[in-house]
Parts: C-alpha cells; structure tokens; sequence
C-alpha cells in the first residue's frame, strides 16, 4: 500500500479497550495502522518480501516504513476495532514465558556490561533501553522505576510479567542485539546472553528457541 519515512508518520499508543496494555498506533493521512511485524536493517529484502505478500497475495492494507536501522510493517486498523478477533490477528499477545525468557536475555546483557565496563557503561545502556522503550511504547515501562525493575528483578519470581504482543517482543530482540553490537562492538555477546535461558524449564526453552527461530531476529541471535 505505502512505503513510507520516519518523518512521514506519527507513532503513538493507545489503551487497548479489552487488555491492560497500550498499543503502538502509526498514523498517516488521518489512517491509522498497527504494528505487525519488525524486521532489522539488514532483512530489506525479508522485509518487502513480507509487505508485498500481505498486500498483494493476502489483499491486506499495510505500510512499509523505513528507517536507517530497521524496517517494521504497519496493518490498517480502525481504532473501535482494536478488541476484535480481526484486529488481534495482527500480532497477538504470546505466552508470558516468552516474554520472561526475553527479561533474562535483556538482564544477562546489562549485567555483563555492568560487570565488565562498569556502572557508568551500565547506566547508559538502561537509558538507551529506556529510549527504546519510549519510542515503541512498549507497556509498563512509562518510568525509570519500571525500567530498573524490568532489568534487575528475577521474571521467573516477578508476580508483574508485562504483557507485551508478538511484534513487540521482536523489535526488543532486535534492538537488543543493535545495542549489543553498539557495547561489545566484534565481540561475540549473543551466546553469552543466550545462556541465560538455562534458568527457564527445558521445555519452556525449547518452546522458546523454536519461536524465536522462525520469528524475522532469529537470525540475528543464531
């Protein structure tokens, strides 16, 4: 339908009307559409690949938006729909292990970089994430308390796992992996951040990394 800039729309989030959580909302020309899927820089030809089957196999109306360093597709929605079935196959909500699983990968990282750069690496790297947070508006996360929680507190003992969608999840994984290359540079971190993962039950793990495989970061973290 639309191939689209940063500068071209606006990206806000809205209560979703039958869950606790906000969703990410793209506008452009008084069109309003919802976050489907993020791919990173370097999947452009996945990325179209992906909008061009939607839009024109699927007859779906959906934006392509680029920015420098990922590609994310946006699917046409009206806001009073947003509780239906229809709306909610656009990327639902998925299994709160995954989202956990997703926490320890993220706190694996802060505490190695804690441990090996310092506090003060340390420090910016929670900002960086706090950004990343802010512009995806990702649910929860509205306050330097929150974040430091989310980076600090066990999720496999936290009674408040966020709710966070599918597509969520993998701009997370992504941009968790950009910041990984931005602190370790060469150095290989993905293994070491996956390891983290040795704390959930087998089967939640492999439930996991299968997930995680087939999603568009699953590259990225092989």
């Amino acid at each position: 339908m639309f191939i689209l800039k940063r500068q071209d729309v606006e990206i806000s989030s809205i209560q979703h009307p039958k869950r606790d959580q906000k969703v990410p909302i793209l506008s452009y020309q008084g069109q309003t559409f919802r976050l489907i899927q993020v791919f990173s820089a370097g999947q452009e030809e996945e990325a179209r690949s992906f909008w061009r089957d939607l839009t024109d196999n699927q007859g779906k109306a959906c934006v392509l938006l680029e920015e420098p360093e990922r590609y994310s597709i946006w699917g046409k929605v009206r806001l009073d729909q947003l509780g239906s079935d229809a709306a909610g196959q656009e990327g639902g909500t998925v299994s709160a292990v995954f989202t956990q699983a997703c926490l320890l990968m993220l706190q694996a990282m802060y505490i190695d970089i804690e441990d090996l750069m310092g506090t003060k690496q340390a420090a910016s790297f929670e900002r960086d994430l706090a950004g990343v947070f802010q512009q995806w508006r990702f649910p929860q996360t509205d306050s330097p308390t929150a974040v430091k929680q989310l980076l600090t507190v066990n999720p496999l003992n936290s009674l408040q796992t966020p709710t966070w969608q599918e597509s969520l999840l993998n701009v997370l994984l992504q941009e968790l992996h950009r910041l990984g290359k931005a602190y370790f540079g060469k150095s290989s971190f993905a293994d070491r951040t996956l390891d983290a993962l040795q704390d959930l039950p087998q089967g939640e793990r492999n439930r996991f990394l299968e997930w995680l495989n087939r999603s568009p970061t699953g590259k990225l973290w092989s």
